[in-house]
């Protein structure tokens, strides 16, 4: 019988990442004591401005944090340290990937209020999975007791979720946030990163918190999406010029000169902080097949 007299595919069940090059949360890894977030969303959407200016928010509330950046870029948290600090995997390099030579000072860095950052890094372009970087880095940080005098970890994950590798920081996490805008693309990608948490909700303790409208104007689109598959907004960023600038001087927008729109920004990160250290419901959305979000959200 050809697969073409199949009339619909199986339907499998199994382990997470069987049947993949995934692998499976070593149990020695896992984070205990902290909560945990990760932040996804389309490529450009904003997720490391979200995750440095929420870091911020948590430190103001004198919570001791640890933000880490998943991207190869390296740059999600140069508005807290002010400069492009080194990776984990280009200061194992350093020492020939022996990791018991290492000291804390060399790949955990300190930002405003005191957040304390680490940017994993990621393989040269083509080559290499993300996921182990991620997981090298949480075994480093335990290795150094790192998590143990921290309340909350923030990951910051590149672009969508195309492979098991970059949801790594899911095996980790207790909430997933997502960045979004008042647009069809972001829109899109969010849906499609609902459908991988969900999936790795089935054999990890994460779920979804909700996600951020930014740099949007309006928010109809977005709570119009929300509705249909049964998610939540639990915070709007505006379209604000101040957001913009404050990635020019390198800086969060707690370190900028206030004005009303800063003020009103900064009190918006801090509710969010609140919410997500308060506890959020733990959401279950339907995604929805391409061909219906596609009609879902046509536009005048």
């Amino acid at each position: 019988m050809s697969p073409l007299d199949i009339k619909s595919p199986p339907v499998l069940r199994g382990q997470d990442g069987e049947g993949s090059v995934q692998v499976h949360q070593d149990a020695s890894a896992k984070i205990e004591g902290a909560k945990v977030f990760s932040v996804y969303g389309k490529g450009g959407i904003g997720k490391s401005t979200t995750s440095s200016n929420l870091s911020a928010a948590f430190s103001t509330m004198g919570k001791r944090v640890l933000q880490i950046g998943c991207d190869p870029k390296h740059d999600s948290t140069f508005t807290l340290t002010g400069s492009l600090v080194p990776t984990v995997i280009d200061t194992l390099k350093e020492v020939d990937f022996h990791a018991e030579e290492l000291r804390p000072e060399d790949f955990v860095h300190e930002g405003w209020g005191g957040v304390m950052c680490v940017e994993a890094g990621g393989p040269p372009a083509g080559t290499g999975c993300g996921g182990y970087v991620v997981g090298q880095t949480v075994k480093l940080l335990k290795q150094h007791h790192l998590l143990e005098d921290t309340d909350v970890v923030i990951f910051d994950v590149l672009g969508d979720v195309v492979c098991g590798g970059f949801a790594a920081p899911l095996q980790h996490a207790d909430r997933a946030l997502i960045v979004t805008a008042n647009d069809f693309d972001s829109i899109y990608a969010m849906n499609r990163i609902i459908a991988a948490v969900q999936a790795k909700a089935s054999n990890y303790k994460v779920r979804l918190a909700g996600c951020v409208a930014n740099r949007s104007k309006d928010t109809d689109e977005v709570d119009r999406y929300c509705k249909t598959v049964g998610f939540n907004r639990i915070a709007h960023m505006p379209d604000l010029d101040a957001i913009r600038r404050s990635r020019l001087k390198k800086k969060t927008l707690f370190e900028m000169e206030a004005d009303d729109d800063i003020l009103a920004v900064r009190e918006e990160y801090v509710r969010l902080a609140q919410t997500l250290w308060n506890g959020t419901d733990p959401l279950a959305p339907a995604p929805l097949p391409d061909r219906e979000i596609f009609e879902l959200l046509g536009f005048d």
